[in-house]
């Protein structure tokens, strides 16, 4: 089985991102960091919800595989 490799995210450090994720939730903040799996530590985060509501959810971490898309919104 082969290992892991880190994910090259370094240049996102720092930085707004949005996420979507699978079951059609999304989700926008801060990285602050990573780990090989992928799994991301996002801070500011707010959720967004299918109607358009905005809800702050604080620091949280994002399991690597429910990840579908990340999008940087700040200038990279």
């Amino acid at each position: 089985m082969s290992k892991a490799h880190p994910p090259e995210l370094k240049k996102y450090m720092e930085k707004k991102l949005q996420l979507k994720l699978n079951g059609g939730r999304q989700i926008t903040g801060i990285l602050r960091g990573f780990d090989p799996f992928m799994n991301l530590v996002v801070d500011e985060g707010m959720e967004e919800t299918k109607t358009g509501e905005r809800r702050p959810i604080g620091m949280v971490v994002v399991r690597g595989n429910s990840i579908v898309l990340l999008e940087a919104l700040d200038r990279i």
